[in-house]
């Protein structure tokens, strides 16, 4: 009787670990303008495929590509402009088009208190350190269409480059620079220590964010869901409350 009690208490727990073993893991990369937006649905997602469990990898549209071009495992790519899928569709490294699954546009933000008291883009030639993204990635792409609109030209010497979104927002919140151009919702999500200054919608962009399954991906069929579910009214939904325009 105790030799079976043993074993009975030792097949328990084994029995628990390869049930636990059954939930699949994707991949999803997905630029760094996502990142607050893509971790509520992630909550969202799992609580509704228990089965499936999402690991985010942010960072830079470009270097996502990148990444995924050299291999990296990736199930799903959710990117900050729809140019970027151009060389994976050609490439063989998507098995569709994307999916738009929402749109963005471009702020100005200064330091809280405004101290050269700029309320236009066109004013940051009074600006000493200016942050922009990084020329090839999305958000730098779409803050140099804006300053063109606006005639404005900065010196390259001003400029301080971050590597995504992220990193170009903090410059100004952490007083490094005195001003930049991010995303919306960026501007949003930090209105407590950044000022926003609005850009009219006739010199400013309207960023498209596409969706879709990496080629190769292990786990296609809960990629596909993920997918799925940021398209749904529940996904998009949670992209709103985030400042995120409907695609």
């Amino acid at each position: 009787m105790v030799v079976l009690a043993v074993v009975v208490g030792v097949g328990a727990p084994a029995h628990a670990e390869q049930t636990q073993t059954k939930r699949i893991t994707i991949t999803v990369s997905a630029a760094a303008s996502l990142s607050k937006a893509y971790a509520e649905l992630g909550r969202q997602f799992e609580k509704a495929s228990p089965s499936i469990k999402v690991r985010f990898n942010f960072a830079s549209t470009s270097s996502l590509v990148s990444q995924i071009q050299s291999g990296a495992p990736t199930d799903v790519l959710a990117a900050a402009d729809l140019i970027s899928f151009d060389k994976l569709l050609a490439s063989g490294s998507v098995v569709k088009s994307p999916k738009v699954f929402a749109r963005n546009s471009m702020q100005l933000i200064v330091k809280r208190s405004n101290p050269l008291g700029i309320s236009s883009v066109s004013d940051l030639a009074k600006a000493s350190v200016v942050s922009l993204c990084a020329k090839t990635v999305p958000c730098g792409v779409y803050a140099a269409t804006v300053l063109s609109r606006y005639g404005v030209v900065i010196a390259e010497s001003k400029i301080t480059r971050g590597v995504d979104a992220t990193a170009t927002l903090n410059a100004v919140s952490t007083g490094d620079a005195d001003a930049a151009i991010v995303y919306a919702t960026d501007a949003m999500a930090t209105k407590k220590s950044v000022l926003a200054i609005a850009i009219p919608a006739s010199k400013n962009v309207k960023a498209s964010y596409g969706i879709a399954v990496i080629q190769g991906s292990k786990n296609s069929k809960q990629a596909e869901a993920f997918v799925q579910f940021v398209l749904s009214p529940a996904g998009l939904k949670v992209l709103k409350s985030f400042g995120f325009l409907a695609p």
